[in-house]
């Protein structure tokens, strides 16, 4: 199921950003110290898929203006189940029933493919930004009819 975050849902928003195994590595800076808060996720359009005893699975951030999927994370042990599928499927319906024409997504490099299967398509490469993230990510652009 996939609902809207509430601010209470914060703090195991953070727990799965945190502790992404994707961002293991070099990449683990970007999210050190790193808070979905109560208030961001009062702010923006967050949807949470929901499994059985109301655990999160997965969760994406769509902001409106500028249209940008700020953050996506699914649960290390849900990837390859579909929920990133499924929270692709309805952050595109959100985003077409808010009338936008495209949503802009700064990519965290392994993810591109996943994006890409996803029908988005590479418009670039967005620069490093120090200290956290020392690495080029692909800009990529979803078009919405």
């Amino acid at each position: 199921m996939i609902r809207r975050a509430a601010p209470e849902d914060a703090q195991r928003l953070t727990s799965l950003v945190r502790t992404s195994g994707a961002y293991r590595g070099p990449y683990a800076a970007m999210v050190a110290g790193y808070d979905v808060t109560p208030e961001y996720v009062s702010r923006h359009e967050v949807f949470a898929a929901v499994g059985t005893g109301n655990r999160i699975l997965g969760f994406y951030a769509l902001i409106l203006a500028p249209p940008e999927l700020d953050l996506a994370f699914v649960a290390d042990d849900a990837q390859g189940t579909g929920v990133g599928r499924l929270l692709m499927e309805h952050m595109l319906t959100r985003a077409g029933e808010a009338g936008l024409s495209e949503v802009r997504v700064i990519a965290h490099p392994p993810a591109e493919p996943f994006y890409r299967r996803m029908g988005a398509e590479r418009v670039g490469m967005s620069p490093p930004i120090p200290p956290k993230v020392i690495w080029e990510r692909p800009e990529l652009r979803f078009a919405l009819p």
